[in-house]
């Protein structure tokens, strides 16, 4: 089997100062990328700012004998997110790899969280991924080339108590990848979510430390290293990695049920109906909106 190596590519990974990001610079850079690190260097909950961690990435980078250049830029503001994309541009020329992976947390039950901690987790979050996609989009569409890894969270597919606001943002970030993935196809660039699974200063926060200790970072940068490869070929898809532990999940939209009559359906024949119109068996997946309403819209005749 052919190693999978990155000689000539250009990877910006966000909030690589530590935790996954830097697992993943690490390893991309010993792949033969040049990487660029960014960090801002605030505390988990998105306070204060600090160059080290960023720039101890980068030493460890060039200490084994890989390029790399640190960028100290907040991806939650439009003017500073274009400044990280630009820092790849000046110091490699071009950039082909993008993994949105900053992020803060800001727990707090619905009822007890402030607006500002809904807000803040949005911005870094769903915001950051939104405008260094934006940043990037139009280089990698350029060179007709490019491979974008964002960061969800079980938080935004499955629920977790006591983060709304983070998992609305990260479900979010998904929704954001499948229509870039949309938009990307025509020119070679693809757009995956990961759902990692890992033991970080922000999960140390909602995990058991032994838990936190055995869910290295290094156990999922073997799946996104794959996803931001030339050898990767899927997009718009959701990948689970953590623990020796790799999968996919979906949005199944089970077959469901007809009604000949829209005008006449009452809830009663919701109710009667519940069981057919709940089941998965059957199921499928859609590769966009478009197919999606055409299955629904399938009984219908229209003029």
């Amino acid at each position: 089997m052919a190693e999978i190596r990155f000689d000539g590519r250009v990877a910006v990974i966000t909030g690589a100062g530590g935790g996954l990001g830097r697992s993943y610079a690490l390893l991309l850079a010993s792949r033969g990328a040049k990487v660029v690190v960014n960090d801002l260097g605030g505390s988990f909950d998105g306070v204060g700012a600090d160059t080290r961690p960023a720039q101890l990435v980068v030493d460890e980078i060039k200490a084994a004998g890989g390029e790399a250049v640190p960028n100290y830029d907040s991806v939650s503001d439009w003017e500073s997110a274009q400044k990280i994309i630009q820092t790849a541009l000046d110091a490699f020329g071009k950039i082909d790899i993008l993994i949105n992976n900053a992020g803060i947390l800001r727990d707090k039950s619905l009822i007890k969280m402030e607006i500002e901690d809904y807000k803040k987790v949005i911005a870094v979050h769903l915001d950051g991924t939104f405008f260094c996609t934006k940043a990037a989009f139009p280089h990698m569409r350029e060179n007709n080339y490019g491979r974008i890894v964002s960061t969800a969270s079980a938080a935004g597919v499955y629920g977790n108590f006591g983060q709304t606001n983070y998992g609305a943002a990260k479900l979010g970030i998904g929704g954001l990848m499948n229509c870039v993935k949309q938009e990307g196809a025509k020119y070679n660039i693809l757009a995956n979510t990961l759902v990692p699974v890992a033991g970080t200063r922000m999960t140390a926060t909602v995990l058991p430390p032994n838990v936190v200790e055995k869910l290295k970072p290094e156990y999922v940068a073997p799946m996104v290293a794959w996803l931001v490869s030339e050898q990767c070929n899927v997009s718009g898809k959701f990948f689970v990695a953590g623990g020796g532990y790799f999968s996919r999940t979906a949005f199944v939209e089970g077959p469901g049920i007809f009604f000949d009559d829209p005008d006449s359906v009452t809830p009663e024949d919701i109710m009667e109906k519940i069981d057919a119109i709940m089941s998965l068996e059957g199921g499928s997946e859609y590769g966009s909106a478009t197919e999606q309403t055409t299955h629904s819209l399938s009984h219908m005749k229209f003029d």
